[in-house]
């Protein structure tokens, strides 16, 4: 099945950038392409891709906004954040408005086809590097008024929602929890489910938000 991709930068060259090495695979194709935060959003609406490509800083309406807005039209269609170094701030907003994920724009190709593959499956690459920096600095700071309640998780569903938060791969935790792999993600989904997360990004973020995950000390 072919993967359906929507750029969306306010730089032209930026974009042909991506359509290119989107495009030159098999799996993948980009279907349309956006300069600004709402025309993504019409475009998601017209043509339901499986994952944006969005830019944070764009005008007219900014990526956080506009993955605000496809996240909350209740579609499939994920949303995979640009950033840069500079503009950590916005990366937990983002998170917040429903992304899926985010990458660095220094991305190499193969890691940028991979995201967008993971990221359509509800797996975001997240590499632990770059989410330790960004949620540690940051979401001390960025808390919503409440988070959603932890319902009725299981112990053992708390102990995969903490270590989901510390970025551990379902391979690292059935090591840690000396567990199966089929079982720890049959757990992953239960979490998911009565959590009403869009996916394991969002888990990470609710656990610094129940405080399971603790940022770490400068």
């Amino acid at each position: 099945m072919t993967l359906r991709v929507i750029v969306a930068d306010d730089q032209a060259l930026v974009r042909t950038a991506f359509r290119m090495i989107i495009d030159a695979r098999d799996d993948l194709e980009v279907v349309g392409e956006a300069s600004d935060g709402r025309e993504a959003v019409r475009l998601t609406r017209e043509l339901a891709p499986d994952v944006v490509l969005m830019d944070v800083r764009m005008p007219v309406v900014d990526g956080i906004e506009a993955t605000r807005q496809i996240a909350a039209g209740g579609g499939r269609t994920r949303v995979l954040v640009l950033t840069t170094w500079d503009v950590d701030a916005y990366v937990v907003a983002a998170l917040r408005a429903g992304a899926s994920g985010f990458l660095l724009k220094d991305i190499r190709p193969g890691e940028l086809v991979d995201a967008i593959r993971l990221t359509a499956r509800g797996d975001a690459l997240l590499a632990p590097a770059v989410l330790s920096r960004v949620l540690d600095r940051f979401l001390r700071v960025a808390s919503d008024p409440a988070p959603p309640p932890l319902g009725d998780l299981s112990v053992r569903e708390r102990e995969v929602l903490t270590l989901i938060g510390q970025a551990l791969s379902n391979a690292e935790i059935a090591e840690r929890l000396r567990l199966s792999e089929a079982t720890v993600k049959n757990h992953v989904t239960a979490v998911l489910r009565k959590l009403n997360l869009r996916d394991r990004v969002q888990a990470v973020v609710a656990a610094y938000d129940h405080g399971l995950v603790r940022p770490r000390r400068p």
